[in-house]
């Protein structure tokens, strides 16, 4: 299981799955992060929180905490 928290830098990953319960995954799939959605991991913050990522042609900051419930592979 791998979490977009975990890709590195400069990596393109596909969302396999969302974890995650009401209004958490809600808000998630309302940024246009569905299955399917090809994401591209533009940079990450020396300390993890935020996470910058290009989806669907526009750039979106994820924390942490979000970045974990999004599986890629």
């Amino acid at each position: 299981m791998k979490t977009l928290r975990t890709v590195k830098c400069g990596e393109t990953v596909t969302v396999t799955r969302l974890e995650g319960a009401g209004p958490l995954k809600r808000r998630i799939m309302d940024m246009g992060i569905t299955k399917g959605t090809a994401i591209y991991v533009r940079k990450v913050a020396p300390l993890g929180d935020p996470v910058e990522v290009t989806v669907r042609g526009y750039e979106l900051s994820l924390r942490k905490q979000d970045a974990e419930c999004i599986q890629v592979e």
